[in-house]
């Protein structure tokens, strides 16, 4: 059987409710789901939540409530973002799922079963907003960074994995695999952490100090580091130790933000080699988005409720947005003002402008009904060669989750489908006898170019791609494997992958996909 194409994001903490960089995340491992599929590959796309840990327990606390009920009350929450923003996830784990647990300490033990877990007592810095033992090594100016929160002096007795055992091996294997962390920027990152000697990982909270969590197998008076917890979720959604594990594993792309880098290039990868597991095949940290020009924070106030921008623009022109801006390498500043421009140009004007306006004219022209082409002219074979170049940029772009490529080779097409329009003009053969057969030919590649737009644009704007495929009354246009993708090549654009929509065949009523909005 063929192995699955694996896809995660994060797990997101519940001690409050999502906010835009959630939805970044999940939508970005969304679009490469979408695409797989669209390639034809049996896709798992998964995603969840981590509810265990200090954050969650002090949470509770405040509320009033348990922690599990404070769990069972967030969770929806996120949930059903996901079904708003139209998150296609077939996978969906929580940590406080029994099967997870029972996961969490089978792995646990066997990393003491091959000695690599120990006890020994600990005096140290300890970061409550981190839940993490951190060192004098992180401060700055004689301070730990205010990301950290408050640090503690703590000393207690706790278990250790013993991770500076794997770093040599890490060094070699992530210099050997230059595209195992992407981008490049974050791969030296990591390469610099691992330039000091790593400390071991303590993997455990006395009970006493931390209740919420799950307990570790051989000591029943210690829970699970809410890390260690979280990573095994990859695996326990896919049934780590049953036979169907292996259609799945190793994931394809964990998908991250930067922020969590360490712990996926640095815990993750030296517990599985120490388990004897594969490594995930590629772990890829986008940046983070600011809000002008700092990162967005609760502290600051300065959080985007993308559900505000949903009940505004819709889901579709959310998702473009974060797609076509949020970086790989870079961090991103958000502002209304740019959204706005984005979609007032990019989604009314461009794409909107030429999907109506195609269709419209073919409706009015021609009762709706495409017409047969006849002699091609230098415009038609110029809207041919976009075609083409789109779906080899395009292919080229996806495949490297470089979304901002992606987008603008697509909207290089929809200007030159524009263009196209209007070196044409329908509106003036329609008056001319003589220039019914050209006008037969520029309609029929309209309606084609739409077609092949709506299926560049389903992956980012599902909604949408399935508005234009209802106005096209073509069902099954965007569930069908794109073998054009699947089989590109350079070279012309023949007549079997132009012809989405048959001669003869009969639209339905064109409607506007996004009407213009005025800043508030």
């Amino acid at each position: 059987m063929p192995k699955s194409f694996y896809i995660t994001t994060p797990i997101y903490y519940v001690n409050d409710r999502p906010h835009i960089g959630h939805a970044s995340t999940t939508v970005w491992a969304d679009v490469q789901a979408r695409y797989r599929r669209m390639l034809g590959a049996k896709t798992l796309f998964l995603t969840g939540l981590d509810e265990h840990g200090m954050k969650v327990q002090q949470a509770a606390e405040k509320r009033g409530v348990s922690p599990q009920q404070h769990c069972d009350e967030m969770a929806p929450h996120f949930q059903s973002l996901w079904k708003t923003l139209n998150i296609s996830n077939n996978a969906f784990i929580r940590t406080t799922d029994s099967h997870h647990k029972k996961v969490v300490q089978d792995f646990l033990s066997k990393l003491h079963a091959a000695g690599q877990i120990y006890k020994k007592k600990y005096h140290g810095w300890y970061s409550r907003a981190a839940e993490q033992f951190v060192t004098e090594k992180e401060m700055v100016d004689g301070k730990f960074p205010a990301h950290l929160g408050e640090v503690i002096e703590l000393e207690e007795e706790n278990y250790f994995f013993k991770m500076s055992a794997h770093q040599e091996w890490l060094i070699d294997y992530i210099k050997k695999n230059p595209e195992w962390i992407r981008p490049e920027n974050r791969r030296n990152e990591v390469l610099g952490t691992l330039q000091r000697p790593l400390e071991d990982l303590c993997i455990s909270r006395p009970k006493a100090r931390l209740a919420w969590g799950i307990p570790i197998p051989f000591d029943p008076e210690y829970v699970t580091y809410v890390w260690v917890d979280a990573l095994v979720n990859y695996i326990s959604a896919i049934g780590y130790g049953e036979d169907r594990f292996n259609e799945c594993w190793p994931a394809d792309y964990h998908l991250i933000a930067k922020d969590i880098l360490t712990t996926h290039c640095v815990y993750w990868p030296t517990m599985l080699h120490a388990v004897g597991l594969e490594m995930p095949r590629c772990i890829l940290a986008h940046g983070w988005w600011l809000f002008r020009d700092e990162k967005m924070s609760k502290t600051l106030g300065n959080i985007v409720n993308p559900l505000n921008l949903i009940g505004r623009f819709g889901a579709d022109a959310v998702r473009y947005f974060i797609c076509r801006e949020l970086q790989l390498g870079t961090d991103t500043d958000f502002s209304e003002e740019r959204f706005l421009q984005r979609f007032n140009a990019d989604l009314a004007n461009d794409l909107g402008n030429l999907v109506n306006r195609s269709l419209s004219m073919l409706q009015r022209y021609r009762d709706g009904v495409v017409p047969e082409a006849g002699g091609e002219e230098k415009f038609d074979e110029e809207l041919k060669q976009s075609i083409n170049e789109t779906y080899g940029a395009y292919r080229s772009a996806m495949d490297q989750v470089k979304y901002g490529l992606a987008l603008e080779s697509v909207w290089k097409l929809v200007t030159r489908g524009n263009r196209y329009v209007d070196e044409n003009a329908p509106w003036k053969l329609a008056k001319e006898a003589t220039a019914s057969k050209r006008l037969d030919t520029v309609l029929n590649h309209l309606v084609n170019t739409v077609a092949h737009l709506a299926r560049f644009i389903a992956p980012f704007m599902p909604s949408i791609a399935s508005k234009i495929e209802s106005q096209l009354l073509t069902p099954g246009l965007l569930d069908k494997r794109n073998e054009r993708l699947e089989v590109f090549y350079v070279g012309a654009l023949t007549a079997e992958f132009f012809q989405v929509i048959p001669t003869g065949h009969k639209i339905g009523k064109p409607e506007p996909l996004f009407p213009r909005q005025a800043k508030e």
